[in-house]
């Protein structure tokens, strides 16, 4: 009876160890969970976007044991007169203006810091068209033109089944996905609740099966695009994205502050907006694709990679915005003029006939407000020319 007894206690306290640790995990599942709910309420959005590695699993890069590429003050210029009414409008929280190289104008709002580590949002996806232009030019992935299939094989039979790479690369794959922030039950909150609750951005793309078109046949902005070309280039090297971007573009760049990556539940980075870095490193991307590839002593993008990625070659509606490989083109643009752009009013606009790259950062709820981002680019213009 007493040995009865003994393993009868032994089995409680197995089972007392298990559920607690069973509720920490839980715990923090449902503490991700509840930041995702939270995470654009007007009291939280600016410390949000300052620390998301309080509220997702995340994983820093890795930069060489070098001083960071120079970007050294320059005489402070002097913005248009309503800068400051825009930057109070469009709840702006960084703002890093670059002329010939030299910081001119840098500037922080809403309690921010220069140290914050900002969410870039979908500026992500061009640090990732990047790394694919120097991965063509290395042969480790062969054409644009290969379907996505050849180095991403568990997407046969999904909705990517017909689609190239270029169709991922300037958003025409056809797929179907609702990417309304605004409703919880659409296809990207969806994701973001797997990415909260440690599930797998992989998984998820593979159960995507419908299409609206044929690839390449029309334009749709469709975040979850730029997942599959991650999958590519992970199928292409066998390598994580953090590591290839450490080597590739991050590392050769010389930034000031290792930037991280937001990850799934099994360690794949969120390429499609969870890269997060200090205002000025944004700026240094900006400088890089002004001088077409070269930062720091070294081509690290190939030069005709650039001019192609940025390049409005996507099949977009006549008149409207351009898009390249995940690169954004304004509305009546000059030649050497484009941007990277994030919801929330995140951008990195680069105008190579002025030498200006112009870094912002934001919290703007108001972000999908119907002449908003022509609003933005007037403004970068008008720094532009201002300076």
């Amino acid at each position: 009876m007493r040995l009865i007894m003994k393993w009868a206690l032994r089995l409680v306290a197995l089972l007392v160890v298990v559920a607690v640790l069973a509720g920490l995990w839980k715990r923090e599942e449902l503490t991700r969970l509840m930041a995702v709910n939270s995470l654009f309420a007007p009291e939280k959005i600016v410390d949000n976007f300052s620390n998301m590695n309080k509220a997702f699993l995340w994983t820093e890069l890795t930069l060489p044991d070098a001083a960071p590429t120079p970007l050294p003050k320059g005489p402070d210029a002097t913005l248009p007169a309503r800068t400051q009414d825009w930057v109070e409008a469009r709840d702006v929280t960084a703002l890093v203006v670059v002329k010939d190289s030299q910081i001119v104008h840098e500037s922080y709002y809403k309690g921010t810091e220069a140290s914050d580590r900002r969410i870039s949002w979908s500026v992500a996806k061009s640090y990732l068209s990047a790394l694919m232009g120097v991965l063509l030019d290395d042969g480790s992935i062969a054409s644009i033109d290969d379907p996505v299939t050849k180095y991403a094989p568990t997407l046969v039979g999904t909705a990517y089944d017909d689609a190239t790479i270029r169709n991922v690369l300037n958003m025409s794959s056809g797929v179907t996905f609702n990417e309304d922030y605004l409703d919880k039950s659409s296809d990207i909150n969806r994701m973001g609740r797997v990415l909260a609750l440690g599930g797998t951005m992989d998984g998820f793309t593979e159960g995507l099966a419908e299409t609206f078109a044929a690839p390449g046949q029309t334009w749709k902005y469709v975040s979850i695009d730029t997942h599959v070309l991650s999958m590519v280039i992970r199928g292409a090297t066998r390598r994580s994205i953090p590591d290839l971007m450490s080597e590739k573009i991050i590392g050769p760049m010389g930034l000031e502050v290792p930037p991280y990556y937001l990850t799934d539940g099994v360690g794949v980075a969120f390429v499609l907006g969870g890269l997060n870095m200090i205002t000025r490193d944004y700026a240094r991307m900006g400088q890089m694709f002004l001088q077409r590839g070269q930062l720091n002593g070294q081509q690290i993008v190939p030069a005709t990679w650039v001019d192609a990625s940025t390049q409005a070659t996507a099949p977009t509606a006549q008149d409207a915005i351009g898009y390249g490989f995940q690169w954004w083109v304004p509305k009546g643009a000059d030649e050497g003029e484009f941007m990277a752009r994030g919801v929330y009013g995140q951008y990195i606009y680069i105008n190579r006939p002025r030498g200006v790259v112009i870094a912002t950062n934001a919290a703007d709820r108001q972000f999908r407000e119907d002449g908003v981002n022509d609003e933005n680019v007037a403004m970068f213009r008008a720094i532009a020319a201002a300076i």
